[in-house]
């Protein structure tokens, strides 16, 4: 079966009204994520000073613009992506368990933003620019060696990105291992994801790239369902399977690169959201992706918030929530419910 859902059954409007529902949770999380933090703000003051009801010098109001606010869009921004990224390799790749890292993105963009770390760069421009040079590396590297004159085998790209995940690693071990005390911190947390850099100008950047490059993914959503009932099958559908697969394979891996080289390296996202949403809606990926990408934004910001909250006034790298999170509850629901993989 191609599809787990026939035409008559999903619909536009039962896909925009479940992504409607979707949103309005999310701005819900939102709202109470502003609302949580070292200085307790009401739901109330929250609306006031969303609706300029606020003199420009309020506290309050600066906690809320310069803090908060950027921060929690950044975080649902990398939660959208990474889900999102989480949908798409597990489609092509036909691997309920494959997550944004598979190809040694996050590996890439982690030495590249250990490398501007141990030459002293600033997380404004420096950190970024080379964690995002580091991913277009291992993208170049993922698709010379594992895709050149072999095609796009599914099992030939994952290895590919094992064994360069496991290089870079290994130099980035080096680079902590030689560092002094001081940069060795800054280091390990940002390996651990780190929102609390946020920016307006680092936003700028990454919705409209991320935004597009959702539409251009959910547009090949057809496709991704032919192609999770097996390659072969697919081309005999008409699916240029290499070509769709190269495709996108090349945008995530694009998206992954500019989203990590602002937030850290934050795992479980693209593994635990997407499961869950197939769990829950199947595996259309008409439904799936919206589903996913909306789930992903509202998981991250809700862990960010715990990160942030629960040894406040210190805070924990969001990474490490996610994992204590993720892992206990992929468990529990995989053997209550099954994959739900097709």
């Amino acid at each position: 079966m191609i599809e787990r859902y026939r035409e008559d059954i999903l619909t536009p409007a039962s896909v925009i009204t479940i992504s409607l529902i979707l949103l309005a949770v999310l701005a819900l999380v939102t709202a109470i994520s502003l609302a949580l933090g070292t200085a307790d703000i009401s739901i109330k003051d929250i609306f006031n000073i969303l609706m300029g009801n606020t003199v420009s010098d309020d506290p309050l109001r600066r906690i809320v613009f310069r803090i908060r606010l950027p921060r929690i869009i950044l975080a649902g921004l990398v939660g959208f992506a990474l889900s999102l990224g989480g949908v798409v390799f597990q489609a092509i790749l036909r691997n309920p368990l494959a997550d944004p890292f598979i190809l040694g993105v996050s590996s890439g963009s982690a030495f590249g933003a250990v490398i501007a770390i141990a030459l002293g760069f600033g997380f404004a421009v420096g950190v970024p620019v080379m964690s995002f040079i580091g991913a277009l590396l291992t993208i170049y590297l993922v698709m010379m060696i594992g895709a050149r004159n072999i095609g796009v085998e599914s099992s030939t790209i994952l290895l590919t990105g094992v064994i360069i995940n496991a290089f870079f690693t290994a130099i980035i071990m080096f680079f902590i291992s030689v560092s002094a005390n001081d940069r060795l911190h800054t280091m390990l947390y940002w390996l651990y994801g780190d929102l609390s850099q946020a920016r307006y100008s680092q936003l700028i950047i990454i919705l409209p790239l991320v935004l597009l490059a959702s539409v251009i993914l959910y547009g090949f959503s057809r496709e991704l369902n032919i192609i999770t009932t097996g390659d072969e099958n697919a081309a005999q559908l008409g699916v240029e399977v290499g070509m769709i697969k190269k495709v996108t394979l090349l945008i995530v891996s694009l998206v992954m690169g500019l989203v990590v080289a602002f937030s850290g390296l934050i795992g479980f996202v693209g593994l635990i959201v997407p499961h869950l949403a197939r769990m829950a809606f199947r595996s259309d990926h008409r439904l799936l992706i919206p589903v996913a990408s909306i789930g992903g934004a509202i998981f991250l910001i809700a862990a960010d918030t715990l990160a942030r909250t629960i040894v406040s006034p210190s805070e924990l790298p969001v990474g490490v929530i996610t994992a204590f999170i993720g892992a206990p509850f992929f468990i529990i629901l995989l053997k209550k419910r099954g994959s739900q993989w097709t």
